[in-house]
């Protein structure tokens, strides 16, 4: 072989690394964050998950009141005791539904393919390889759904029931760099 085409094959293959890295990204992100809950890491998932943007989507989710829904304010001359009684009603803003899945906990159960609260415990086993290999192997298994230079959508499965599906949302900062921006909930798990 010449020099030259020692060169060209180099060249060749850094252009095929850098394909495969650049295609892959999103989907180590994912497994990165999958770790990071699962061992607990608060700092590595402050740094994979941009929580503003995370927080907004699922709070669109999850409230019940819609502003579309909302009856008109009660007006005096229609209806002053409704007036008074909103008047003096404490003003507490309801229970926050969205913490619940942005906790460690919930992050972890939502990788998984559960709901926070419903997941299973996490197999730990000893550490071992062959722990590790079983472990992958049982799943669920992260599928892309949606892959383009800029976002990518993962969906996973809820284990033994094909129907529920999450699909994490994640959106290309840097040229190796994303982040988690959305978490779109089954269906059945919206609005309440």
């Amino acid at each position: 072989m010449t020099l030259q085409k020692r060169i060209w094959d180099l060249i060749v293959l850094a252009i095929f690394v850098f394909a495969t890295t650049f295609a892959m990204a999103p989907w180590f992100a994912f497994r990165a964050l999958k770790a990071a809950a699962q061992y607990e890491d608060v700092q590595a998932i402050g740094e994979l998950v941009d929580f503003p943007a995370v927080r907004r989507g699922l709070t669109g989710q999850l409230v019940v009141d819609a502003p579309a829904n909302k009856p008109e304010p009660p007006s005096i001359w229609r209806d002053p005791l409704g007036v008074f009684k909103k008047a003096i009603e404490p003003i507490a803003p309801p229970e926050p539904k969205v913490d619940r899945y942005l906790t460690v906990a919930g992050v972890s159960a939502l990788t998984r393919g559960y709901a926070p609260g419903a997941a299973p415990p996490a197999a730990s086993g000893d550490g071992s390889l062959g722990s590790q290999i079983t472990n992958a192997v049982k799943g669920p298994y992260p599928g892309i759904v949606y892959w383009d230079p800029n976002r990518v959508r993962i969906a996973v499965r809820r284990p033994g029931r094909d129907g529920k599906i999450t699909v994490f949302t994640f959106e290309r900062r840097a040229l190796f760099t994303w982040k988690l921006v959305h978490i779109r909930l089954p269906s059945d798990e919206r609005r309440g």
